[in-house]
């Protein structure tokens, strides 16, 4: 199989989260978690000035467009496409072009090789997102997505939460 890509797509604007929620739902439904790795929407944080306070918030950096990470194949290419607000690919005609990692490079997208220490059944402890200082055991993990799975205790129940690498350490 050829290697995954990052691919611009182009939405109605306004669209942007709903067509990443969608891709992500048709994902799993389809089960092409293999396929499609990872849908993104950039964003930068800007300071604003609302009622004289400053008030730090989320923009997109690129309104109307949205990256996937995917390997193109008909049937990613299907599924991207004919998702409801999808307008198109960024390339010529209907052939996707993936980004360069010169392109990749300012966006903070670098292709990162951890190397971990950790396997399904170990015990770790998340070190930062909104999971930070949260312990579990790994349930599954996702070296292409660069993933765990694990076990969290939330409401009293136990729920499945996906965190990155780079966002947990072995105990």
């Amino acid at each position: 199989m050829a290697e995954a890509n990052w691919y611009v797509v182009h939405t109605y604007s306004g669209y942007e989260n709903k067509v990443k929620a969608d891709i992500e739902k048709t994902i799993e439904n389809r089960h092409l978690e293999e396929q499609i790795l990872e849908v993104r929407i950039p964003m930068e944080e800007v300071i604003e000035m609302r009622n004289g306070a400053r008030k730090q918030v989320q923009k997109k950096l690129f309104p109307g467009y949205v990256l996937i990470n995917m390997f193109m194949n008909d049937d990613t290419w299907y599924v991207v496409r004919n998702t409801r607000g999808v307008t198109g690919f960024v390339g010529p005609g209907s052939k996707p072009v993936p980004l360069t990692e010169n392109e990749m490079r300012p966006l903070g997208i670098q292709p990162e090789n951890y190397v971990y220490d950790f396997g399904v059944g170990d015990m770790v402890s998340v070190i930062s997102g909104v999971w930070k200082d949260t312990v579990g055991v790994i349930r599954s993990m996702n070296e292409k997505k660069q993933t765990v799975t694990i076990n969290v205790e939330l409401f009293g129940r136990e729920t499945p939460v996906e965190i990155s690498f780079a966002e947990i350490q072995k105990q």
